[in-house]
């Protein structure tokens, strides 16, 4: 009987005098001989970096057959590599889209638990997209998305300063030059926030709708502030993300993004 031949299995070459031969750093040579898969990956639009790392990891991605070991093996194209068993097409160029969130849906692809998340409401032949950031289950507006990974990452990245305005209708008593103390940034419970602009709009009684742009985007940065200030609350919506805006567009609908528009904001991304 003939003994079934085990599959090979795909790692990453360490470079020299590398600690920790699990996690090889990139060669010097990158550039010239290919790129991470875990890159190429998100640029093709299958997921996240990391989501492919956990991919990886479990054993779902391929090339040639093989199992792939480790996200930071080069490649020079995705010829040969498989997800689940099925052909991963190159990337195409990215494409960008805004989607009207509507409250009471998680930014996920999936809950466990059962609530209903964004994909519920996605159009059921749409191809697959990303979201750019999250909103909290209470949070609706704009919502970007694309098809590239790579791009995700770009524009989640902190460094590149991109800024979010929101919306939100508030019950409390507050002042302007209250709000101005956070053009300086605040620490709240150990976590400190960057600059934000807030100002106070229309007001009826101690409801007001206060307007709020910042950069870093952190878990519930918004709510934790206002709530700071002994602010309850009701509503809050994102109308805002770098130069896209949500305009008039409907809850639940989604658009794309002018392919010119993006390519010149990509330019303007550091």
């Amino acid at each position: 009987m003939t003994e079934e031949k085990p599959a090979k299995i795909y790692r990453a070459k360490p470079t020299p005098g590398a600690k920790d031969p699990a996690t090889p750093k990139a060669p010097a040579g990158e550039a010239r001989e290919g790129q991470r898969i875990a890159k190429l990956l998100a640029r093709a639009g299958v997921a996240s970096r990391r989501e492919i790392e956990r991919m990886i990891e479990a054993g779902r991605i391929a090339l040639n057959g093989d199992l792939v070991e480790h996200p930071s093996l080069l490649l020079k194209n995705l010829t040969g590599i498989t997800v689940d068993g099925k052909p991963v097409a190159e990337p195409s160029p990215a494409k960008l889209f805004r989607f009207h969130k509507p409250n009471g849906y998680l930014t996920a692809e999936r809950d466990f638990s059962g609530k209903k998340t964004i994909y519920d409401v996605l159009p059921k032949d749409m191809e697959r997209i990303m979201p750019i950031g999250r909103l909290d289950m209470n949070t609706e507006g704009l919502l970007l998305m694309t098809t590239d990974g790579e791009f995700k990452r770009q524009m989640e990245l902190p460094k590149n300063g991109i800024e979010r305005t929101y919306r939100a209708r508030t019950f409390g008593d507050i002042s302007q030059n209250q709000l101005e103390e956070l053009y300086r940034g605040i620490t709240i419970d150990g976590m400190h926030y960057s600059p934000i602009t807030a100002n106070l709009e229309r007001r009826t009684g101690r409801n007001q709708w206060i307007e709020m742009t910042l950069t870093e985007g952190k878990n519930r940065e918004v709510r934790k502030v206002l709530e700071h200030f002994g602010l309850e609350v009701s509503r809050l919506i994102r109308t805002r993300y770098g130069p896209f805006v949500l305009g008039d567009l409907a809850k639940g609908e989604i658009d794309q993004v002018r392919q010119h528009d993006l390519v010149q904001f990509r330019k303007s991304l550091k």
